[in-house]
């Protein structure tokens, strides 16, 4: 079983579906000769051929719109966007085609397309680099917004993505790329979307975070539990459509909700979380629920990125914020 980044499940699930699915194409900017900015598609190229892994113009809109009209005509396209700031001409085609085009042909079309971005801010990367702005698809009927949060994450959700019949936007968090690696199974097995995953079981308090953020928060699960408090830490894997009924169970059991993402506070989509367990399980809380988040500005440049980000102290001041009388 090979130990690997998350970088790496990427490619090895890509690899996977290419050699067992004729119909699965990668595209984008730069995806085949060079193997993607971040090295994603590494050696696809060269393993499957122009025809399967197709270097594109820098035109993100036309990268989304051929994936759409070739998803229409039973393809499986896999595209990429280099960074989440330069995934924008593409929601015209998201909102107005790709989650539409089932209902619009009353099921006789369907969109089985995987969208491909790195998101999040931690590198030290330019403006436009490092946007967290998951919310914007969460928005959009008919699309899947998935985030992984490991290697083993990645591996099982991007299968999981591909054999999707409709469209998913797939989110990779940058800053954990090559953060860690784990022992990852190259056996095809996809693991389910539109779930929560339990990362670490907690009486005390919930904490519902994704992506990059698990990192921070499974560091303050670790803090908090040296102070006696015991923290459960959810990922949120699937952003849209939301498992709402692991986070409700798992509030009915601890009576405190903390979440925590770094897209901004307003309109995230921790304010959906929290709004849900509002709606269905106010009852069950024992004090208000907090969000730890970024800032409602624009992602600063590198010397004040890591002021933007929630920390590892901001979260275990979060938490502690729900113990307070």
């Amino acid at each position: 079983m090979a130990r690997i980044t998350l970088i790496e499940a990427v490619t090895m699930a890509l690899a996977w579906e290419m050699e067992h699915d004729d119909s699965v194409i990668v595209l984008g900017e730069d995806v085949g000769v060079n193997g993607g900015v971040f090295r994603a598609t590494a050696g696809l190229q060269q393993r499957f051929g122009p025809d399967r892994v197709m270097d594109t113009p820098l035109a993100e809109s036309m990268i989304a719109g051929m994936s759409i009209g070739m998803a229409a005509q039973g393809m499986k396209p896999v595209a990429e966007i280099q960074f989440m700031g330069f995934i924008y001409p593409t929601v015209d085609q998201m909102i107005n085609h790709a989650g539409r085009l089932r209902n619009r042909t009353r099921g006789r079309l369907h969109v089985p397309m995987v969208l491909r971005a790195p998101f999040g801010g931690g590198i030290h990367a330019p403006e436009h680099h490092s946007e967290s702005t998951e919310a914007l698809f969460a928005h959009m009927p008919g699309v899947r917004v998935v985030i992984p949060s490991s290697p083993r994450r990645a591996y099982g959700l991007l299968l999981a993505a591909i054999r999707d019949p409709d469209p998913v936007v797939f989110l990779e968090p940058k800053r954990i790329y090559r953060l860690q690696k784990q022992e990852v199974e190259d056996n095809g097995e996809a693991l389910p979307l539109d779930t929560c995953y339990i990362l670490r079981e907690g009486e005390d308090v919930t904490i519902v975070t994704w992506g990059a953020m698990t990192f921070e928060t499974l560091k303050a699960a670790e803090e908090l539990d040296k102070e006696g408090i015991s923290a459960e830490v959810i990922d949120l894997a699937t952003i849209s459509p939301m498992d709402l009924d692991t986070i409700l169970e798992s509030v009915e059991k601890t009576g405190r909700l903390v979440i925590v993402h770094e897209a901004a506070k307003s309109c995230g989509v921790g304010a959906e979380v929290a709004a849900g367990v509002a709606e269905k399980g106010i009852w069950d809380l024992k004090a208000p629920i907090v969000r730890v988040t970024g800032y409602d500005t624009v992602m600063p440049l590198f010397r004040l990125e890591y002021e933007y980000l929630p920390s590892v102290a901001r979260i275990i001041d979060g938490v502690k914020k729900t113990f307070e009388d």
